[in-house]
């Protein structure tokens, strides 16, 4: 997709005298506001249609895209003097290799940005992410450690973020490698952007695990479970299943949807049929989320209690529907602008939900007092001789 002013086409041949004969060359078809389809038009009335012809005859070539007013997306055809079943019998020359490069109009009006319109801002986005992530870990990481070292019934809790969190710095990291490169050579490096989707998957998963085996554990231990360990993981088999139920869907969703999209992008504007299905699970994910946790707080007695789990409500349900949420909302953007809403607006908000969780399972203020209602002792509390209660 082209932006406003003018852009580039630089192609490269590797056998001119090949394409010369075979008399090839590429045409670009802009899209139009009212829709691009030529699939029900004749050879001669598709090749017709084409708004900007480059023939194929020297080893460089390079063409100018007529000057835009509005981002538009092109597409470019290959053809030559076979294409339409004409020009006789076909040769058996080998295949004619050629590399096309596209360069949109930089912040100085000049043709250098190998960046797609709707793809330009990421690479910087990107970049005040990982910077982000650093100076947040740099900052916390002593405190986080000493609450893992000393343990608790949370502890496993805090393990799960620490890792959804790691794992979502390392997807931002390996998106910046690859989108560097990208900004330098057009290419870039596509198994970076693999690792980055892995990554990514890896913690939406490990997330919808703890989220939901934690909020049911809490519903059973409500039956069965004496009031004084209220904030105890539940490892029943029942929230296990549960849990391992809808992460297997998700994972399979979310591999769908990747096998789907040739882009390396975590978040997609949900063209697709696995797209709209993990929108789908997202949402009926959420309502499940608020059916438990409407259950424990309508029957929870303790003011603290159900602050605590109405804190804990607003995390998982940011978590959960902000990308139905920012997909439903990307549809007053325009076309070159909803994956860029969507992905950013994904990746802030969920980093908004984890911190909320972190603040209820590190503070010393909600959860401290919370839990010392239980004889447990927790991550980063006082000593009970240390403060007193009301």
């Amino acid at each position: 997709m082209y932006n406003v002013g003018r852009g580039l086409v630089v192609c490269r041949l590797a056998n001119a005298p090949l394409a010369t004969e075979k008399e090839s060359r590429l045409l670009f078809f802009p899209e139009m506001e009212d829709g691009f389809d030529i699939d029900n038009l004749s050879c001669h009335e598709r090749l017709s249609k084409a708004q900007l012809s480059i023939r194929l005859s020297e080893e460089e070539h390079n063409q100018s895209i007529p000057h835009l007013h509005s981002p538009t997306a092109w597409m470019a055809l290959y053809a030559d003097r076979y294409t339409c079943g004409e020009g006789g019998i076909i040769p058996a020359h080998g295949d004619l290799t050629f590399t096309i490069l596209l360069f949109n109009p930089d912040s100085a009006g000049n043709p250098l940005e190998h960046f797609s319109t709707e793809e330009a801002g990421l690479h910087s986005f990107y970049c005040l992410l990982i910077l982000a992530y650093f100076v947040a870990s740099c900052i916390y990481i002593q405190p986080l450690w000493m609450a893992l070292r000393k343990g608790g019934p949370m502890q496993t809790v805090l393990k799960v973020l620490s890792t959804a969190l790691a794992l979502q710095g390392i997807s931002a990291l390996f998106n910046y490698i690859h989108l560097a490169r990208y900004a330098r050579d057009g290419v870039g490096i596509p198994i970076m952007g693999s690792l980055a989707e892995f990554c990514d998957m890896v913690s939406q998963v490990s997330m919808l695990y703890m989220l939901l085996s934690l909020c049911v554990g809490w519903t059973l231990s409500k039956n069965r479970k004496p009031q004084s360990r209220p904030l105890q993981w539940d490892s029943s088999p029942a929230s296990k299943a549960l849990a391992m139920g809808g992460v297997a869907t998700q994972g399979a969703l979310l591999l769908w949807e990747q096998y789907e999209e040739t882009e390396h992008h975590s978040y997609h504007a949900q063209r697709s049929i696995a797209g709209l299905l993990l929108i789908s699970l997202r949402i009926i994910l959420a309502l499940l989320l608020a059916s438990v946790l409407y259950t424990i707080i309508s029957t929870e007695r303790s003011a603290l209690k159900r602050d605590f789990y109405l804190s804990f409500a607003k995390g998982c349900f940011i978590w959960f529907l902000c990308h139905p949420v920012l997909v439903l909302l990307s549809v007053v953007f325009n076309e070159h602008q909803r994956e860029k809403v969507v992905t950013i607006g994904v990746i802030l908000c969920q980093a908004i939900s984890v911190v909320i969780l972190y603040q209820l399972f590190l503070s010393r203020s909600l959860y401290w007092e919370v839990s010392s209602l239980s004889s447990v002792s927790l991550p980063l509390t006082m000593s009970r001789g240390g403060r007193g209660h009301g």
